[in-house]
């Protein structure tokens, strides 16, 4: 493969993660805006910024059988357009319901940006570089989230979080066209086998949810990144806020540093599973070290939640994202034909935890009252963050117990 075809191949479902992830994590910064202009209380802003993850939830397992049938090209650069869409349809809202509607189309719209790179990686690159090359795309969704923090902040002085989701809308069709005319077509020999009817398409699926071994790890897989994302996409900036201290400038600059750590930790876990691999550690086993130091690091915050802020939010953002090196591992339990539903139905699962994560966390934190108008309660955050943790530790322990019940697996 030429390097001309790499970077065909990698640059522009890169640029689509990258917004993506953008869209993903944008309300973190505009949650004042959104609490003033709105006036939602904390269970509806966790409610607007999860209807992207339970929009985009709801795509997966079609999506995985449309990737593995048609290709990530043609689907990716389709569904971008409804992204372009929700984005206007959010800048010119003034309800919280057409605010719902606009997230809702952006989440469905940019669910193929990391599935369709996946797949398009399987579809090129050898076996032996898709840890590192899922990585790589995982870190241009960092940069995303980098784009979301300081970036925004800046571009709100010039004009407002509607301006900001014009031309968000602007850049995801550029996105889209870039995908539909550079990416090449994926090689004859790369197509679908045997499983091309619908029907085979859906048995190749139930293959996937019963098999053993996915069924052990893909709880703690989920939960991990679900946890992540519903945090990082939009409760740290209120939480930098309220329990931290930080002014709305400092708060920006604090998730600008936790994006730097983001960017970086889904690079190097990308580059430490390659690493490893070579060596006959599965990127499972690396992901499920990098989970288990996750959990502490979160305990660390829940506990002491001003002592080490900057530190933990580093480390947060780090060790959170060990979790998407657990996808390169999982793919390699099934055909490769199967990997579009593999990667689509775990997508589903992380998806879920984290548009229920991200609304329960407002729930629990609305249980106390707000210390001042727009201000929550730091005891709500510490209950809320504390559930979350519970749940991931819980996965910790299905896998013991999974071991029990397939002692042969």
């Amino acid at each position: 493969m030429t390097v001309a075809v790499t970077f065909r191949v990698f640059l522009p479902f890169a640029f689509g993660f990258y917004l993506s992830y953008l869209y993903r994590s944008v309300n973190a910064v505009i949650s004042p805006d959104l609490i003033r202009d709105i006036g939602v209380d904390a269970a509806n802003l966790g409610l607007l910024s999860s209807a992207y993850f339970i929009a985009f939830a709801s795509a997966q397992i079609p999506l995985g059988i449309i990737l593995d049938r048609m290709g990530p090209r043609k689907v990716e650069a389709s569904l971008l357009i409804f992204a372009a869409l929700g984005a206007l349809i959010f800048a010119f809202s003034d309800t919280l319901f057409n605010l719902i509607i606009g997230r809702a189309f952006i989440g469905i719209g940019v669910s193929a940006c990391l599935m369709a790179s996946f797949r398009a990686f399987i579809d090129w690159f050898p076996k032996e570089r898709i840890a590192l090359a899922n990585g790589a795309i995982m870190t241009a969704g960092g940069l995303g989230a980098l784009t979301a923090t300081a970036p925004v902040e800046f571009a709100v002085q010039f004009t407002d979080w509607r301006g900001v989701f014009i031309g968000l809308a602007v850049l995801t069709m550029l996105s889209s066209l870039a995908i539909y005319f550079v990416v090449p077509e994926r090689p004859p020999e790369k197509k679908q086998p045997g499983d091309a009817t619908l029907r085979d398409q859906f048995q190749g699926l139930l293959l996937i949810i019963k098999n053993p071994i996915f069924l052990r790890y893909v709880p703690v897989s989920v939960v991990s990144q679900g946890s992540m994302l519903s945090i990082q996409s939009l409760w740290v900036g209120p939480w930098l806020r309220d329990v931290g201290g930080f002014s709305r400038g400092e708060t920006a600059n604090g998730l600008l540093i936790m994006a730097i750590a983001l960017a970086c930790g889904f690079l190097s876990w990308g580059v430490i599973g390659e690493r490893l691999g070579r060596l006959g550690i599965s990127p499972l086993k690396t992901s499920l070290s990098g989970m288990a130091i996750f959990s502490i690091v979160q305990l660390i915050i829940i506990t002491e939640p001003t002592s080490f802020l900057v530190p933990a939010l580093v480390l947060f953002a780090f060790f959170g994202t060990a979790g998407s090196l657990s996808y390169a591992g999982l793919v390699h339990i099934f055909p490769p034909h199967l990997a579009g539903r593999v990667y689509t139905t775990a997508n589903l699962l992380v998806f879920i935890v984290a548009f229920t994560a991200q609304w329960g966390i407002g729930l629990i934190i609305n249980l106390w009252p707000q210390s001042e108008p727009g201000q929550f309660s730091a005891i709500g955050y510490q209950v809320a963050f504390g559930t979350v943790l519970s749940i991931q530790l819980l996965s910790f322990v299905w896998i013991g117990v999974s071991k029990l019940i397939w002692p042969q697996k």
